[in-house]
């Protein structure tokens, strides 16, 4: 009996030694590529989750965070809207005009989809002023907000006077509103937004460089476009919700 129960170690000593060399090798490349990839990718998705939650930057002017001017014009409704009307709210705002036949249906459609977005936010909301006053009157805006499907009432479509207006956008903002005769429609615009908080300040992400990016290109909602500007609108969604919960959690 003891002859036979050492050939039966001898014989689990031999199969133990031949999975040894056939499976062992395997088990650790496998631990060499495959796990460590799937941990790599764990990690650059905690890593992006991370960079996603940092605050948004405030714009600096002389030192000082950059608020909102004091503005006060007549939405589609006929009535008197100011910045003051937008404290306690997240905001986009985009300078734009109705017969605009380039870039203000695009930016429109997108502010539409970021709109529909936030359906039960009391606390959000859009400025969409005109460039072309003298056209744009508050019927007219109201007729334009109709027909994009402006449901938030908060969107307000704002007319007034003209130099006040340019002067919002050029000084105020930093944001190009030119007439132009030449230009589609007699109008230049910047095709951006900017993203105001609850306090009246003007927000933003950082660029890769740790630089504020300080508006949202407002053109697309594809992937990438043509000229190889990479889509923001996403984004801008992302940092609205950041800037509601910023407040949300104070």
């Amino acid at each position: 009996m003891a002859r036979k129960t050492n050939y039966s170690y001898v014989g689990i000593t031999f199969i133990l030694l031949v999975f040894g060399i056939i499976f062992v090798p395997r088990i650790v490349e496998r631990l060499s590529s495959t796990d460590v990839i799937r941990e790599e990718s764990r990690s650059q998705h905690i890593g992006l989750q991370r960079q996603d939650q940092k605050a948004l930057s405030f714009i600096l002017m002389n030192g000082e965070k950059r608020k909102v001017p004091d503005f006060t014009f007549i939405n589609q409704r006929g009535e008197t809207v100011s910045n003051k009307d937008y404290l306690g709210k997240v905001y986009v705002l985009e300078f734009f005009f109705s017969t605009c036949p380039t870039i203000c249906p695009i930016m429109n459609r997108n502010l539409v989809t970021i709109q529909n977005q936030f359906p039960e936010r009391q606390d959000f909301g859009i400025a969409s002023i005109t460039i072309n006053p003298s056209y744009d009157t508050p019927e007219v805006l109201q007729s334009y907000a109709d027909n994009y499907g402006v449901v938030n009432p908060n969107w307000h479509f704002l007319t007034g006077d003209k130099q006040a207006i340019y002067e919002l956008a050029n000084v105020g903002f930093n944001l190009f509103v030119a007439e132009d005769q030449e230009a589609a429609g007699g109008f230049e615009h910047s095709g951006n937004f900017a993203l105001i908080d609850k306090a009246g300040y003007i927000r933003s992400r950082l660029d890769d460089f740790g630089n504020p990016k300080i508006y949202y290109y407002g053109l697309n909602a594809d992937p990438e476009d043509e000229t190889g500007q990479k889509e923001e609108i996403s984004i801008l969604i992302q940092d609205i919700h950041k800037l509601l919960n910023e407040h949300d959690n104070n």
